[in-house]
């Protein structure tokens, strides 16, 4: 009896790459794609511009502070963009201290968020403080640190008074090393 062997057929070899290597070519195209796309961010930070430039915005008239009060103002982004909703609308604590010379007003402003990690406080006028809920932070009237996990006193923001109206530098959320220049 003879025995026929079968031979494997031959595997093509032209030009024609075979399947691992079509996509491994399709997988580093890709990814390449991604990479592109998700470097355009870090680009335009690297080229572009880094830092907003703050613009004033308008509280409310003089005449609507009493002495010795503190009131929490709410007042929009000047960076607000249509999706930003209820988040683009910034808090600041005034407390008016009145004139200090003819035609002088005097105000304290506050950031919102505690000096220890940002947490937005509380104002208590029973007691005169301002409270942290979350760690237990306190402040004083004036914004000095009472008690607490805080390093610091409340940051102050930036204002001045236009055309009888209150109004702060914004956007800008004040810290140590990043302070905008002085009252204009």
């Amino acid at each position: 009896m003879t025995h026929h062997e079968t031979q494997p057929s031959p595997i093509p070899c032209g030009d024609t790459p075979g399947r691992r290597t079509f996509l491994g070519r399709v997988t580093a195209a890709l990814s390449a794609v991604a990479a592109a796309i998700a470097g355009i961010p870090c680009v335009g930070y690297f080229l572009g511009s880094h830092k907003p430039a703050a613009q004033w915005v308008r509280l409310a008239p003089l005449k609507d502070f009493q002495v010795g009060e503190t009131r929490l103002m709410t007042f929009d982004n000047p960076l607000r963009q249509p999706w930003d909703g209820m988040t683009a609308e910034t808090n600041v604590y005034v407390r008016y201290q009145g004139n200090d010379l003819p035609e002088q007003e005097q105000f304290l402003v506050f950031a919102v968020n505690c000096a220890h990690l940002g947490c937005p406080v509380s104002w208590f006028p029973q007691s005169g403080l301002f409270m942290c809920p979350c760690h237990g932070g306190v402040y004083y009237a004036n914004g000095e640190r009472a008690s607490g996990p805080p390093p610091r006193g409340l940051f102050h923001c930036q204002w001045r008074v236009k055309e009888d109206h209150l109004e702060v530098q914004s956007p800008h959320y004040p810290t140590l090393q990043d302070t905008l220049e002085k009252k204009a």
